[in-house]
């Protein structure tokens, strides 16, 4: 098996971000620590912009992911549209 993950602070700003990735990625775990909130997926893991979006009402830019991300691990692609977490085969 080969798990991806996100780690990101625990605080107002993440909570949409959190819900958009578990929307988007419905096999995703949430482990929900006192600072930080890490979520786990098998074999990949999207963080879509869009749905971020459509969660905080305003423009979101991917690279405002870097204000809050704690850690991250597997393969990272990356568009204006998306953050892919994956392991390849």
């Amino acid at each position: 098996m080969s798990t991806v993950f996100i780690a990101l602070q625990a605080n107002e700003d993440t909570r949409p971000i959190i819900e958009a990735i578990t929307a988007d990625n419905p096999h995703a775990v949430v482990n929900q620590q006192p600072a930080m909130v890490k979520i786990d997926a098998e074999h990949s893991l999207v963080v879509r912009r869009q749905t971020i979006e459509e969660l905080i009402g305003r423009d979101f830019d991917l690279q405002e992911l870097q204000i809050n991300l704690i850690t991250l691990s597997g393969h990272v692609d990356e568009t204006d549209d998306e953050l892919t977490l994956h392991w390849n085969a």
